[in-house]
């Protein structure tokens, strides 16, 4: 899933689950605990693995946003259920009224996808 913060969210590198301390509020075409994302797939070049998601829209929106996250709001194996996967800091307020608020993801590949992990 995909979560929307505040300004006022601490996220760091320490944080490991899900927190709604600085999400943003429901309303405003906003729920808390996010959106379910769609994997484009998982692959692997020669020296990294990489995965990414189809863009999420939040439509009729009004609300401030200044970074995300991506968790996993399901128990794996090995994984405690609502895991953080990354944050992500805007690197400043997004603001929307009215309108689509839209996170896009860059292409799935081994030099772009949003998660890789090279070896």
């Amino acid at each position: 899933k995909i979560v929307l913060y505040t300004s006022s969210a601490d996220l760091t590198t320490l944080t490991t689950v899900y927190l709604t301390s600085g999400e943003v509020a429901s309303g405003g075409g906003y729920t808390t605990a996010g959106e379910a994302l769609t994997n484009t797939g998982v692959a692997k070049s020669t020296v990294t693995s990489y995965t990414d998601f189809s863009d999420v829209s939040w439509t009729s929106a009004s609300f401030t946003a200044r970074g995300c996250m991506i968790y996993n709001s399901s128990s794996i194996s090995g994984l405690t259920a609502n895991s953080t996967v990354c944050t992500i800091d805007f690197g400043g307020d997004k603001t929307v009224s009215s309108g689509t608020f839209t996170i896009q993801f860059p292409a799935n590949d081994s030099s772009n996808a949003i998660i890789r992990i090279t070896s």
